[in-house]
């Protein structure tokens, strides 16, 4: 079964995520493509997708939002993982789990798609990024805001690896 991993990423972390999802697949023994969306030519090739992208002020990324939009019918009729990337904090200021109220406020159409699941996974920050976007200027410019984002890797690989050991089982249960 072939298998495409496709992701939208502002800074490299949520390629990071799809890699290691790809590995999981791989050793599932699974054939895996794993690309930006940006690179994607034809999504019938595929079996399955998962389909992911960076959370920047709870949105997915433009190029992941336009791939979906554009690749709509085919993503549809095929098995579908979504996962976004992107909180660096495990609780808000309310004491929510960032895991449950970081989605995508795209996700009701997201979830058009049909997928078989959507999950949010902890992001990574360093303060060496290159800022784009409003929110990292100011993160960048200001020393008190610099200071409230650390650097901070909190990707949790066993959840990654676990969640994906989950859709290698279900793709090679899919009839051929």
């Amino acid at each position: 079964m072939a298998v495409l991993v496709t992701f939208a990423t502002k800074h490299g972390g949520t390629a990071g995520i799809a890699e290691r999802i790809a590995d999981r697949l791989r050793a599932g023994g699974l054939d895996v493509a794993v690309q930006p969306v940006k690179q994607v030519r034809d999504v019938d090739a595929y079996d399955a997708v998962v389909l992911g992208s960076a959370l920047y002020m709870f949105h997915w990324m433009g190029a992941a939002r336009s791939f979906a939009a554009r690749n709509h019918d085919a993503l549809s009729r095929k098995p579908l993982w979504l996962f976004s990337s992107g909180p660096i904090e495990a609780v808000d200021k309310e004491g929510r789990n960032q895991l449950e109220v970081s989605g995508p406020r795209e996700i009701d159409t997201l979830l058009r798609l049909h997928p078989r699941d959507h999950q949010v996974f902890f992001g990574v920050w360093s303060r060496t990024y290159k800022p784009s976007g409003f929110m990292e200027r100011f993160v960048h410019m200001m020393p008190a805001a610099r200071a409230a984002f650390p650097d901070a890797d909190l990707r949790d690989w066993p959840r990654i690896e676990a969640w994906a050991d989950g859709i290698a089982t279900e793709v090679r249960a899919l009839p051929r």
